[in-house]
């Protein structure tokens, strides 16, 4: 997926288990087919995995996760990864790796959430869990103004002339745009609730993953789900129980908008299934700004 991507495999990973934690060195593992971009993950055994970085960019995200994960586990009302152990660099991996605890369930998608009511609902109750953390924490790069996000969102853009009409989508950024930033103090926010990162059983929101975004900053960010995975009448139950302003609502739309964009064109032909819904954030959004 990435210029600059690390190769990794199975026979890898049981070279720096056997180095670093031999214990766990003779269990089955097998590659675990995955749309994330930035970790590569494999399944070891029936209840662990390993996950290694992709790329030097996702390293300093691997390592928010471990620093602050232990900590926001706990307050969260559903399942997150459980830190078994981290390892360092060998056998030709430069970077630092962990093994969590495997979390069972399945990322949501289309035809498979039963009551989109419900899963609202669940989705409103981790983003006020996440806003109510007290605890003094970092600034996130997903936290911030929208403004910060322009230069390369009007390159994704360009890029996309021809790929889709970008009519729609720029009309509805330079909206974005002119809502006025967060003026509240930064709250906590996972800062990447995309479907990939949301694990359900039985229909409901039961886990969380990839911690590699989180930090405090502007919480409209964690509004990215309504265009993600919310229809619209559902979408209207996730922003009453969350209680977004008309800024704060245009604010999260205006962060899907941009990560859908941005992420398209780079993972097009080299990851379709993230493609995928990234051309679904931007088509919600514009659809939704056409029934205004």
């Amino acid at each position: 997926m990435h210029a600059d991507e690390v190769s990794t495999d199975a026979v890898l990973v049981r070279r720096l288990l056997a180095a670093q934690y031999p214990i766990w060195a003779e269990l089955p593992i097998d590659r675990v087919p995955s749309s994330g971009t930035d970790n590569a993950l494999y399944r070891l055994g029936d209840d662990m995995v390993v996950r290694l970085p992709r790329i030097d960019l996702a390293v300093d995200g691997a390592v928010r996760e471990q620093t602050w994960l232990p900590r926001l586990a706990p307050l969260l009302p559903v399942e997150a990864p459980v830190l078994l152990g981290t390892g360092k660099p060998a056998e030709g991996y430069p970077w630092s790796w962990a093994i969590y605890r495997w979390l069972e369930g399945a990322n949501p998608g289309a035809g498979d959430i039963a009551d989109h009511d419900l899963l609202a609902s669940d989705l409103a109750e981790l983003v006020l869990a996440f806003r109510r953390i007290e605890l003094a924490g970092p600034a996130t790069g997903r936290g911030v103004p929208l403004a910060a996000r322009d230069d390369p969102t009007r390159v994704a853009l360009a890029e996309l002339q021809g790929t889709i009409d970008t009519k729609g989508p720029t009309s509805a950024w330079e909206r974005a745009l002119r809502v006025p930033a967060w003026s509240g103090s930064p709250v906590w926010i996972h800062g990447d609730l995309l479907p990939g990162n949301l694990l359900l059983r039985g229909g409901r929101l039961t886990g969380v993953i990839d911690f590699g975004c989180v930090g405090m900053g502007d919480p409209a960010c964690d509004l990215i789900p309504a265009w993600g995975l919310l229809p619209g009448a559902s979408r209207d139950v996730f922003r009453a129980e969350i209680g977004a302003d008309d800024a704060t609502w245009e604010r999260g739309r205006g962060w899907a908008l941009s990560i859908g964009l941005i992420a398209l064109p780079y993972y097009l032909e080299t990851n379709p299934a993230f493609a995928a819904v990234a051309r679904h954030l931007v088509s919600e959004v514009v659809t939704e700004l056409s029934t205004e």
